[in-house]
């Protein structure tokens, strides 16, 4: 199965790239998992003013905390949103029943938020405290998140396969599939890398999901000119490498249009949004450009080679019944 050089070049940047976060993920430097996998605490507090985390993190400690992280959110930066790893007294809730081990989780979180609340009340008078957001995620249930997140991926590529290998044939389906696994791993590499400033949520699920639709519609757009072509007279003799470079380049006006225009939202979303909402634009942007990359340039040459890999197979077994 022979690849156009372009795709190959284009193939092989993206395998180092897997391999480099692969082998920093060996070396502890992986994924840096949120509360929503990791499991632990997040608190919301409503400051009232600008805040020092200076201050924040003096209480944090005093209450025994060692691993946080705290973020700035709203307008004039007077929203205080804390994430807390893991607690002394944290159990995981296996039932949805009052459990022993649910009210010691709830006992430790509550004396947390009072020596919190104690300390930085006193700096900062306009703190509302009845008004704080509390979330917790045990073991249990980050486990369930990265199981399911699992299973939704799969289950979107094998839907995706039999239906693009009815509505075009099995080789698109295979590459399209391909083009679907290569955008996810990127996402996931980009999460290795920016390991120290983005941190793996469920938003991150939402945004790769979206990202698995977002790159399918570019390749199935491309796959159907491809085909288009392919059944032309005119490009009958031409190999199928040609055919693809062809097709690309026909659909290549709409990729860009389509491609900047979803950029620019997502990009305003990111520097103009909060926390959350840039949780979720950063892994999208990367994914579009995976997804624009991996249609354009990888998918329609796995194609390609497949069917002619197929071809040269029929030829063979035609020559020795022959």
């Amino acid at each position: 199965m022979k690849l156009q050089e372009r795709a190959r070049n284009c193939l092989i940047v993206s395998v180092a790239l897997m391999l480099i976060a692969g082998v920093l993920a060996l070396f502890g430097l992986g994924i840096n998992p949120g509360i929503d996998f990791a499991g632990g605490l997040s608190i919301v507090y409503k400051m009232g003013s600008a805040f020092d985390n200076a201050d924040v993190e003096a209480a944090l400690k005093n209450a025994g905390v060692t691993e946080y992280q705290i973020a700035k959110a709203g307008a004039d930066q007077s929203e205080l949103q804390l994430r807390i790893k893991s607690l002394e007294s944290d159990t995981e809730v296996k039932t949805e029943e009052e459990t022993e081990g649910e009210t010691e989780r709830k006992t430790a979180v509550q004396n947390l938020r009072e020596k919190l609340e104690a300390e930085l009340s006193a700096k900062y008078p306009d703190m509302k405290t009845n008004e704080a957001t509390v979330s917790y995620v045990g073991g249990v249930a980050s486990g369930t998140l990265l199981r399911n997140a699992i299973w939704s991926v799969l289950a979107a590529a094998a839907a995706m396969l039999i239906y693009i290998a009815l509505r075009f044939d099995f080789n698109m389906a295979v590459a399209a599939v391909f083009g679907i696994v290569h955008d996810v791993l990127i996402m996931l590499s980009f999460m290795v890398f920016g390991r120290n400033f983005v941190q793996m949520n469920s938003t991150f699920i939402a945004a790769m999901l979206t990202i698995v639709g977002y790159s399918i519609n570019n390749t199935i757009i491309i796959f159907d000119r491809i085909r288009e072509n392919h059944r032309k007279a005119v490009y009958a003799n031409l190999p199928r490498n040609e055919v693809v470079s062809i097709s690309v380049k026909e659909c290549l006006g709409r990729t860009i249009n389509t491609t900047l225009t979803t950029l620019v939202t997502i990009l305003c979303l990111y520097i103009l949004g909060v926390a959350s909402i840039k949780e979720f634009a950063l892994p999208i942007i990367v994914g579009i450009l995976a997804g624009v990359y991996s249609a354009n340039l990888i998918n329609g040459y796995i194609w390609a080679a497949l069917t002619e890999l197929r071809t040269a197979r029929a030829a063979q077994k035609k020559a020795a019944k022959a």
